[in-house]
């Protein structure tokens, strides 16, 4: 009961601002020139691509000046990399089994370097979201070249405006310090590679062998809970994954039966973007009802795919994947401290 009831108030806390609004101008405009070149290039379909490597401005909000161009061109490179790998694998017939193992060794080595250099947001989330969505899509060989150009030109631009922010700032304040990260010990980063692999692997495993579609949402919400250390954290994230994204859903589900398009998707995608980094510092489920839909229109318009059939498939591979990796973290929790 006690436990019940302190999971309830964790899941429900709402967080400080902390400066949201910065991050998310950023998000916003690392978003909306990529998708804006491409829809006047008449190649929406390469926005899937942009988006992902515009995630690189949701690194480093805990960092300034040279700290935070640091991380950002390390995810920049990583981000870019995990799409490319995405493409390679979309090629093969046999993708959809072929993308599990390879996830899994994109969740080892993002985890690996999350630690080592302290990312915020911490783990390989991003990093397996972009490869296994990618990898999820039919690809021809020619596609490579476009998916790298796109995502690494998106990427660099998001360290442009990640480092025009700190610039600025440094103008106005010079006597300021820029931090920068400090690498970690790697005393506990074998035992966070090996759930986050376990995790994937396990997942992504379930997802495909069931059937179920867009098995990667699988992979991707068990390595969730696993960003947390400990089990009572990793509950919590767990919690507010499920519950945020049954309300994200929801959101979805009107999104989709408007069926926006051009100037007005690309819009949709940048209002969804900034709330979400608005709210995902605050509270993680109030954050998963607009990524919800964010993900879903993402996916949707590269792969179109019937609504009642996108929204079950994220739906059903949410829990699944939630399930496995608190699961995962309860096995591989440290012993030591308990």
């Amino acid at each position: 009961m006690i436990l019940h009831r302190d999971l309830t108030r964790s899941a429900l806390r709402v967080g400080p601002h902390n400066g949201a609004h910065r991050v998310a101008l950023r998000a916003g405009l690392s978003v909306l020139v990529p998708l804006l070149v491409l829809w006047s290039m008449g190649h929406l379909d390469w926005s899937i691509y942009a988006a992902f490597g515009a995630f690189t401005s949701l690194y480093g909000r805990q960092r300034g000046g040279r700290g935070r161009a640091q991380l950002q061109v390390t995810l920049a490179v990583a981000l870019t990399a995990s799409v490319a790998l995405g493409v390679v694998v979309g090629i093969s017939p046999h993708r959809a089994w072929l993308a599990v193992p390879v996830a899994g060794l994109v969740a080892g080595i993002g985890s690996w370097f999350s630690d080592l250099e302290d990312w915020h947001p911490p783990g390989p989330l991003f990093m397996i979201f972009a490869f296994a969505a990618v990898a999820s899509i039919p690809a021809q060989v020619e596609d490579l070249g476009a998916a790298v150009l796109v995502a690494g030109g998106s990427a660099l631009f998001a360290v442009g405006v990640g480092s025009a922010g700190s610039a600025w700032r440094a103008v106005r304040r010079p006597s300021g310090r820029a931090s920068a990260w400090h690498p970690r010990h790697p005393s506990a980063a074998r035992r966070h590679v090996a759930r986050s692999v376990i995790g994937v692997l396990v997942a992504g495993a379930v997802a495909t062998g069931i059937g179920i579609g867009h098995p990667y949402w699988a992979m991707v919400s068990a390595v969730v809970p696993l960003a947390a250390k400990d089990l009572f954290p990793q509950l919590v994230r767990g919690l507010q994954r499920v519950v945020g994204t049954g309300l994200g859903l929801l959101t979805a589900g009107l999104l989709l039966a408007l069926e926006p398009r051009g100037l007005v998707l690309i819009l949709v995608v940048v209002v969804l973007q900034v709330g979400a980094e608005l709210l995902v510092g605050r509270n993680y489920a109030l954050a998963l009802v607009v990524i919800t839909p964010l993900a879903l229109l993402m996916v949707h318009l590269a792969a179109p795919t019937p609504t009642r059939t996108l929204l079950f498939d994220r739906g059903v591979e949410t829990v699944i994947g939630v399930v496995i990796g608190i699961l995962t973290g309860y096995l591989t929790r440290d012993r030591s401290r308990a």
